[in-house]
């Protein structure tokens, strides 16, 4: 099966400034990704380039098997709505809807109209006089109603409420659903995302840190604390993720695909949330000690 993004060496500069660092990175089509990192981390500049409007400074990336942006069938297979969920404020909901119809060559006209009035949007008001909530519905919309095959989502949920934010997330699941597309959504709402997403990629510092399945990955990670002298040796098979010193008492991260069993030590799984921040803190603290040979936890 074609991957839905692929990326090689990918590297993007705004003069000085690296936005995006060596990126190398493989989505398998039909999964609904969490992309989630600090502000800066090039999240949106990924994006950016999955759809076509940049440019790589150096490396590669794919989507769906092309060149992004590569000609009129590829675009159409891509929907994309940005971090502001952008609308024509002078234009109304049925203008856009017609330009959606006369831009996109695989135009749902129908599936827009009945999701419009699912919504209860009035199709003669202008957009700059929709709500926020409104807004980002309309966008998404139009984003749906190209049938894409990917949509790429930059946080446009942020500045919702939590109902609308749970309607919008429900419409792009009914989407999914019926239509079988990968997404790649990318929130700080990392609540929102545990209830949709299946994929998990962690974007820090310019680099991919994490990526994986959700299940794999929540399944793999572990915190182990207690007494320094007791966490001196990790336990068999176990990589070091993140540690955390204050005098005698210890805590580390861990990632083991053996379950993980430790005498006089407290081991906790970590959730998604969890997972997140720990590999957040550890791109922005000093480069950890090396993992110990396999050797029981006393």
């Amino acid at each position: 099966m074609t991957s839905a993004l692929t990326a090689r060496g990918l590297t993007k500069r705004y003069g000085r400034r690296t936005a995006l660092d060596d990126c190398t990175l493989d989505i398998p089509a039909g999964r609904v990704v969490a992309l989630v990192g600090p502000n800066g981390a090039g999240k949106s500049t990924l994006l950016g380039l999955a759809a076509g409007l940049l440019r790589p400074t150096s490396g590669e990336i794919e989507v769906l098997g092309d060149t992004p942006a590569s000609g009129p069938d590829q675009l159409g297979r891509v929907g994309f709505v940005a971090q502001d969920a952008p609308t024509y404020a002078n234009l109304t909901v049925a203008d856009h809807l017609e330009l959606g119809r006369r831009l996109n060559p695989r135009w749902d006209a129908k599936a827009a109209e009945r999701r419009v009035t699912d919504l209860g949007l009035d199709t003669h008001q202008k957009a700059g006089r929709l709500s926020g909530g409104q807004r980002a519905q309309l966008a998404l919309t139009l984003a749906l109603a190209k049938r894409p095959e990917l949509l790429l989502l930059d946080e446009p949920a942020a500045s919702l409420d939590p109902l609308a934010r749970h309607e919008f997330l429900q419409g792009l699941m009914a989407h999914v659903v019926d239509h079988e597309a990968s997404v790649v959504l990318s929130s700080h709402l990392v609540s929102d995302l545990e209830r949709v997403c299946d994929h998990l990629v962690v974007l820090t510092g310019s680099q991919v840190q994490l990526a994986g399945d959700i299940d794999e990955v929540t399944g793999t990670h572990y915190r182990l604390t207690g007494d320094a002298r007791d966490l001196d040796a990790l336990p068999p098979g176990a990589e070091l993720v993140l540690e955390t010193d204050k005098g005698r008492h210890r805590s580390v991260v861990v990632r083991s695909a053996l379950p993980v069993v430790a005498d006089r030590v407290q081991v906790e799984q970590l959730g998604l949330e969890d997972v997140v921040l720990t590999y957040m803190a550890r791109a922005a603290a000093p480069t950890p000690r090396p993992a110990s040979p396999s050797e029981a936890v006393r």
